[in-house]
């Protein structure tokens, strides 16, 4: 799931729900650098962690 992933995105990561919203630095292959409000910058391991999509309100 996370293949489709681009920088920009927002995510959360679901195993660590206190790390906050976070946003794709990068990908590449299965690791995805993301930055998150209350966790700083950490590197996921998409194979072993699913990240799931966060769509901002268009309102």
């Amino acid at each position: 799931m996370n293949a489709f992933l681009e920088p920009g995105m927002l995510v959360k990561n679901p195993q660590a729900p206190d790390w906050g919203l976070g946003q794709v630095q990068s990908r590449v292959g299965d690791r995805v650098t993301v930055n998150f409000e209350h966790a700083g910058k950490q590197v996921i391991d998409g194979r072993r962690v699913q990240l799931s999509l966060v769509i901002p309100d268009q309102g």
